[in-house]
């Protein structure tokens, strides 16, 4: 299966496959540490690019609590649902848009190995 990825170049800022991946296990998960883990990254990895987007952008992606006796956790804010809806459509928009070359460049790949280039 053929996979698009994105990453987006701003003046000052980068946008990603893997930020937008960690956004989402954040919203789903209610932590930085567990997004982290199930991505295979250590929590101050993980911590370190919630602090980057948080101070990219105009408002934070991400706001979190402390852990303790009732437990930390984060949550994605209004504008880190909105920046990850965001990048998730434009790399639907653009998957769809280069469909018919990915389709031919799919039809252009020989079995994993095979020497296509007709030399020995």
């Amino acid at each position: 299966m053929t996979e698009l990825k994105l990453r987006l170049l701003f003046e000052g800022a980068m946008l990603g496959p893997g930020k937008a991946d960690l956004l989402e296990r954040i919203r789903d998960s209610g932590s930085i540490s567990a997004a982290g883990r199930a991505m295979g990254m250590s929590y101050k990895r993980a911590w370190s690019l919630v602090e980057e987007m948080n101070a990219t952008w105009r408002v934070p992606l991400v706001a979190s609590a402390r852990g303790g006796p009732g437990g930390g956790g984060a949550q994605l804010t209004e504008a880190g649902h909105e920046v990850l809806r965001l990048y998730r459509a434009v790399l639907d928009r653009a998957a769809a848009a280069a469909a018919p070359e990915l389709a031919a460049l799919e039809r252009m790949l020989g079995p994993a190995g095979e020497d296509m280039s007709g030399g020995k």
